[in-house]
């Protein structure tokens, strides 16, 4: 198992950067602690024009993520595990390894399930741990069976609605290094990967649910989210929360991401 390492300063302007193109007042500074999930900003991992592929992802193969001859790459959902907070300006290290990867054969032909752990460190603090779930898929065909999502759930005590626009996307993009197509490539996303716009982040939808769950429940010690179907960037959907379960619904009542939030115990 090969582990990557990767280092940061953790600059305070690009969590700063993010609360702005969210709507939010910004509150990070040198010194403070970075709201959840704003660890995606940082650790880039810059690649040259002929390290990417065709969809604008670094190409896969390398020491983190085997090649299994899938082309479409989505983020399926992820656990997360607070341990401290994260200082916006203290120097932080990143460990990265493979933790499983997988192919298996669905209704819409072979898939591919890749989990990676990373740990983040300020000096021999442990800041968080994370898992992310990735599925890589083949081309889309016309005799592809689209699997039909579940209806989400209405119960909810707590309800935000949101929309988007391609600058969100675009500056969410940017702020986390994401050269993915599907987030900005009109063309791309309708025309090679068969979506009827543009892709909404995973993570950004998980990053509302975790703002909204830290906004009820207080600081979180853990996290946990899984995506269902994809959101278009000209769909306005809700934000949904009963107790410490959270869900996005599409604004035809499908269940887009489901998540659960445990706060810190004082």
């Amino acid at each position: 198992m090969t582990e990557q390492t990767q280092t940061d300063a953790i600059d305070p302007a690009r969590a700063a950067a993010l609360q702005v193109a969210l709507g939010h007042q910004v509150s990070v500074a040198t010194g403070t602690a970075l709201p959840p999930f704003f660890h995606q900003l940082y650790f880039w991992s810059p690649q040259p024009p002929q390290a990417l592929g065709r969809d604008g992802h670094p190409k896969v193969g390398g020491d983190l993520i085997p090649d299994m001859d899938l082309p479409r790459r989505m983020w399926a959902g992820g656990r997360l595990r607070f341990h401290a907070p994260l200082i916006a300006g203290t120097k932080a290290q990143r460990r990265s390894v493979c933790k499983s990867a997988t192919a298996k054969t669905g209704r819409s032909g072979p898939l591919g399930f890749v989990t990676l752990r990373h740990e983040i460190w300020q000096g021999d603090v442990r800041c968080l741990t994370e898992w992310q779930d990735l599925v890589y898929r083949q081309d889309p065909s016309v005799s592809e069976v689209k699997p039909t999502p579940p209806d989400a759930r209405t119960d909810e005590t707590d309800h935000r609605e949101l929309c988007f626009d391609s600058t969100l996307l675009f500056r969410y993009s940017a702020l986390t290094f994401n050269g993915h197509r599907i987030h900005y490539d009109l063309d791309y996303a309708r025309e090679v990967e068969g979506y009827a716009g543009l892709v909404v982040h995973g993570p950004l939808l998980a990053q509302f649910l975790m703002l909204l769950a830290e906004d009820a429940m207080g600081p979180l010690a853990q996290f946990s989210f899984r995506a269902f179907s994809p959101v278009m960037h000209f769909e306005t959907v809700s934000l949904c929360r009963n107790g410490s379960v959270l869900w996005v619904r599409g604004p035809d009542g499908r269940q887009c991401m489901t998540a659960e939030a445990v706060p810190r115990s004082e």
